[in-house]
């Protein structure tokens, strides 16, 4: 549950709720390293330093890069950070995404992130897909194994229905749900009033994307003008202000842009702001 209008808890850790997103740590389409590592891994440090707690990557972006790196950038963590990363999406090549789910993939997995990210345990071990070709039982099963061995914290899904965290749910405490929401997809509307009556945090992958709202004249342009606050700002701030449980994630490889994003907790939307934003969004 929420501690406080601006913060989540985790895993036993109390954390803000503006994330940051590692996945720019790997290069082009999630695959090899980036094309500045030093910008990187300055990126990663400034996040921490403006008080960034709770950070999300995956063995998948890299594949194996972004966790090596967020450990090189970061270790020893802060002892009041949550470091979230993901496992059950394999990558053939730069192209493909294919889920696997087999628990014994998934222990691996596990195993390797632990030694790429120089820790004991992994805060937040997350499903990134469910595995259509494994029964859900299986995959979840091999979470809880690795919770009750200590090698993970707590666990969560990604890209989920309400059906979905339910019958995961009968096998071990999902703690957390990640799946794409913005102001231009609401798809997972009803993912995300459900993890709020359920106290689940929401982290909405690609939260920046404004779609025609952020067009030259439209609704997120408007409120920036009111507020003197960027577009991307308008964006995240609105999703913090969508439910208590919302967690944004924002990636950059820019320290610049990260700044800015980190600020958007900061930005004052009205109700009307709100309001605004969430009917204009709305299919027709």
């Amino acid at each position: 549950m929420s501690a406080t209008p601006g913060t989540f808890t985790i895993a036993d850790r109390t954390f803000p709720r503006m994330g940051f997103g590692a996945m720019h740590m790997s290069g082009d389409r999630c695959w090899g390293p980036p094309a500045d590592v030093p910008s990187a891994l300055a990126v990663a440090r400034r996040a921490v330093g403006l008080g960034v707690r709770f950070i999300d990557t995956a063995d998948s972006y890299g594949p194996g890069i972004a966790e090596e790196l967020l450990a090189e950038a970061l270790h020893p963590y802060p002892e009041d950070a949550v470091i979230a990363t993901k496992a059950g999406q394999s990558r053939p090549s730069a192209r493909e995404w294919k889920p696997l789910g087999r628990p014994e993939y998934l222990r691996q997995q596990a195993e390797l992130s632990l030694r790429r990210l120089r820790v004991e345990r992994i805060d937040l071990f997350q499903l990134h897909r469910i595995d259509p070709q494994v029964p859900l039982e299986e995959q979840m099963g091999a979470l809880a194994q690795l919770q009750r061995e200590g090698k993970v914290g707590a666990i969560g899904l990604s890209e989920v229905s309400v059906e979905q965290i339910e019958a995961a749910r009968r096998e071990a405490e999902v703690v957390s749900v990640q799946n794409r929401y913005n102001l231009a997809d609401r798809a997972s509307e009803k993912v995300l009033d459900h993890c709020e009556r359920e106290g689940i945090a929401f982290i909405p992958y690609e939260p920046l994307d404004s779609g025609d709202l952020g067009r030259a004249g439209g609704p997120v342009a408007e409120i920036g003008e009111e507020t003197g606050a960027s577009s991307a700002q308008i964006c995240l701030a609105w999703l913090l202000h969508r439910s208590p449980v919302v967690v944004p994630i924002p990636g950059t490889s820019s320290v610049r842009h990260l700044e800015d994003n980190v600020a958007a907790a900061r930005v004052d939307l009205t109700p009307a702001h709100v309001a605004r934003l969430t009917e204009a969004g709305r299919p027709a």
